[in-house]
């Protein structure tokens, strides 16, 4: 189902998460409206997409944040050399530096910020997950993250998930999403228009500064 070029770049652009029509997806893909239909009846079917109507029109998206681990982890698996015989790092970019995978930060920005979670102590490694230390419930309450709440919900709440473009873990899962809402919210980072790339701002260097020692 994945292997399949027109399916894979559909995939790839549901990555941010929004929700599109076929027509926009077929436009992704270069491929026809008829074409990208029957691509997207079979994800569906295969509950890697979900649909919604809304008026004339039918939206398609990631059928959850499983979905989307899934793709972005296969990336990695891929070479970026154009002749195949060895892999070399994607050259750095604005959006190999920093961008989203579904609703949670990646990219270089991404691993440097789970880097850092690490070496001061906030999160720990627990198998392929990442558990909260105590000072990190601390650290996490006071930056305004409810760790308590979020181990609430009915998903993951914090993996590591392999980067393609930095073959290095970055904190997947509730816990992933919460932290890249909170810096959205606050500023710290914003969105670009019609595109996975974020930028961080000047009042997120600082902060990211102060309460990580993280310099960006």
């Amino acid at each position: 189902m994945l292997g399949d070029k027109s399916r894979s770049i559909i995939l790839w652009n549901l990555l941010d998460g929004r929700a599109y029509t076929a027509t926009e997806l077929a436009a992704s893909a270069n491929i026809s409206l008829q074409s990208a239909s029957n691509h997207l009846k079979k994800m569906t079917s295969a509950n890697l997409l979900t649909v919604e109507k809304q008026g004339r029109h039918r939206y398609f998206k990631l059928a959850n944040n499983e979905v989307a681990q899934v793709i972005e982890s296969m990336a990695s698996l891929i070479s970026v050399d154009k002749d195949y015989k060895k892999i070399k790092s994607p050259q750095l970019n604005d959006f190999t530096y920093a961008r989203t995978c579904y609703d949670h930060l990646a990219g270089k920005l991404g691993v440097k910020l789970t880097t850092s979670l690490l070496d001061n102590e906030i999160i720990k490694i627990s198998g392929k997950d990442y558990k909260v230390t105590e000072s990190g419930q601390e650290w996490f309450q006071k930056i305004g993250v409810d760790i308590h709440t979020i181990q609430q919900k009915k998903r993951s709440f914090a993996h590591q998930c392999l980067d393609w473009s930095e073959r290095k873990h970055h904190i997947a899962g509730a816990l992933g999403a919460s932290l890249l809402q909170l810096m959205i919210e606050k500023d710290w980072i914003r969105k670009k228009a019609n595109s996975r790339e974020v930028f961080i701002t000047s009042a997120g260097k600082i902060e990211l500064k102060n309460r990580l020692n993280l310099e960006i």
